[in-house]
């Protein structure tokens, strides 16, 4: 059984290709340059073509939703040097959901009718995270066939489609505060396919993007996943809604510091008792320190975050988080961990579940896969505990 995960962040996509033929330590993965980062070094390189040469080409974007920040940000430097630039209202949402706010600096937004009667001439950059196909050639590249997965588990930060005149910051709070009162468990921000709240359009725009898949999609938040995945880490043993490890630990605090947003869990015997989520670059350790002793001592408040241009806090316990029970009580993953390397109060403990810390979000991944795809969850909760079949390499695996 194969499985194809894929984590997307600002900076990276992270992905693994799980075999329950192969030790989990021998899975396929790959590290590469995020969708949103490609976008934006392709407009950077028509920008500066264009200093060279003089020349503006017109600019098409069609495709879906996907992620902003890099590639938001070039599109809209171009936008500003009076690039023409078209978007079908798919791929305009990208830079904002509320559309008229896309025009505003000179997009202009056109159906699909009108996209394809453009001249063959205009640049076309197709917009989505996940390009199944793109990542299918570069397996093939080197000899591996993606033909016959059972699943595909896909994780993506969504803010969520907030009304006009609502901020996204608390709308994506509001959204989390909800699934986890429904549901008290990481894998509530994992969705099959069929199941995706409307609310969520980045999500949505994975499963548009994916139709053609001849398997199950699994969609999931980014930072949950990551910090789902750390739990596999074995020194870490700490079991949440999951009977994969052979749990002693009572509480922990889980941060995850990605490239644009850090986000932490406070979790105990009865699930998430709280959770914070700040943007990266709005923050140092010494902030970050503070934010994750008053999630400890329950006393974090949600304007103490938002205030600061965060997305917020949520807290569903006032008990004290007893720190020094255990050897570590806070543990850090996301590509951003060096930020935690000076840190001499909190002693935090690196996870590397199953030898990879960059690959987190994929065990993540495969974790709410067999929870949300029951048929699949015996070989994938094998590998998960480490009890697959041990020993077997790449090479003994080679025909299947």
């Amino acid at each position: 059984m194969k499985i194809l995960t894929v984590d997307i962040g600002t900076g990276t996509q992270d992905i693994f290709l799980y075999d329950s033929n192969l030790d989990i330590e021998n899975g396929f993965k790959l590290v590469l340059p995020s969708p949103t980062m490609m976008i934006h070094r392709r407009l950077k390189q028509i920008l500066q073509t264009s200093q060279i040469t003089g020349s503006k080409p017109q600019l098409l974007f069609t495709g879906h939703q996907m992620g902003g920040g890099p590639s938001a940000w070039a599109i809209e430097e171009l936008a500003q040097a009076d690039f023409p630039i078209y978007m079908t209202p798919s791929a305009a949402s990208t830079l904002n959901d509320e559309l008229d706010k896309v025009e505003a600096f000179g997009v202009k937004i056109i159906n699909d009718d009108e996209a394809n009667g453009l001249p063959p001439t205009i640049y076309r950059l197709e917009l989505k995270d996940f390009d199944f196909d793109l990542i299918s050639k570069t397996f093939l590249d080197y000899g591996i066939s993606l033909k016959g997965l059972s699943a595909v588990a896909v994780a993506v930060f969504d803010h969520g489609n907030a009304p006009a005149g609502v901020s996204d910051r608390q709308f994506r709070f509001d959204y989390l505060d909800e699934r986890i009162k429904s549901k008290n468990s990481l894998s509530a921000f994992a969705y099959v396919s069929d199941d995706i709240p409307k609310i969520m359009t980045r999500l949505q725009s994975v499963a548009d993007s994916a139709k053609h898949l001849p398997c199950p999609l699994v969609v999931m938040d980014t930072a949950p996943a990551a910090v789902l995945g750390a739990l596999f880490d074995p020194k870490i043993s700490f079991d949440l809604a999951h009977s994969l490890n052979s749990s002693t630990r009572k509480e922990i605090i889980v941060c995850n510091v990605g490239n644009f947003h850090t986000l932490a869990f406070r979790l105990g015997e009865q699930g998430i008792e709280g959770v914070f989520e700040h943007h990266t670059g709005e923050i140092d350790l010494a902030k970050l320190e503070k934010l994750i002793y008053k999630l400890a001592d329950g006393s974090l408040q949600h304007q103490d975050v938002f205030d600061d241009m965060g997305h917020g806090a949520l807290m569903y316990s006032d008990k004290m988080f007893e720190f020094g029970k255990d050897d570590f009580d806070v543990v850090v993953t996301g590509p951003r961990r060096s930020m935690f390397m000076n840190t001499t109060t909190l002693k935090p403990y690196f996870a590397v579940p199953f030898g990879d810390m960059m690959i987190a979000g994929c065990f993540g991944l495969l974790a709410a896969t067999s929870e949300l795809l029951p048929e699949l969850a015996e070989p994938i909760q094998k590998s998960l505990r480490g009890q697959g079949k041990r020993g077997l390499t790449p090479w003994d695996n080679v025909s299947s």
